[in-house]
């Protein structure tokens, strides 16, 4: 496997995640607004939450504007897997929350290494690996 084709295998993964999350919330968002409430987070932002997931998907599969969404759906990651998942004593939610964790350092991956030339962003000229 070549690294563009590690990069497109790892934005669709990575991307499809968060497209079916947001797509499966569809069906009941007034639900997903009360369990965002109960960490906290305003129910009111359920809808931007749903929109966030679906096109900042779509954004990394595609991959445009790739380190941003990728900056960006790693800090929902762990945002979300602390507010909702830590909970020491409880095995299944210590797990969830690494889950979300380690796809975090997916994402910060791609924010490092960009979309590769297989992405939008390449076609845009924008395809340049990160500066050290």
């Amino acid at each position: 496997m070549t690294n563009t084709s590690a990069l497109l295998a790892a934005r669709i993964l990575l991307g499809l995640l968060f497209v079916m999350a947001g797509f499966g919330k569809l069906g009941n968002v007034e639900g997903f607004g009360a369990y965002m409430a109960s960490g906290g987070v305003p129910a009111v932002l359920a809808w931007p939450v749903v929109l966030f997931e679906i096109l900042g998907g779509l954004a990394l599969i595609a991959g445009f504007q790739t380190r941003i969404a990728a900056l960006a759906l790693g800090a929902f990651c762990v945002a979300s897997g602390f507010l909702y998942h830590f909970d020491l004593a409880d095995q299944m939610q210590m797990t969830q929350l690494l889950k979300n964790l380690a796809l975090a350092g997916g994402y910060l991956a791609l924010w490092v290494a960009g979309a590769g030339a297989w992405s939008v962003d390449a076609k845009l000229g924008q395809g340049q690996p990160a500066r050290a």
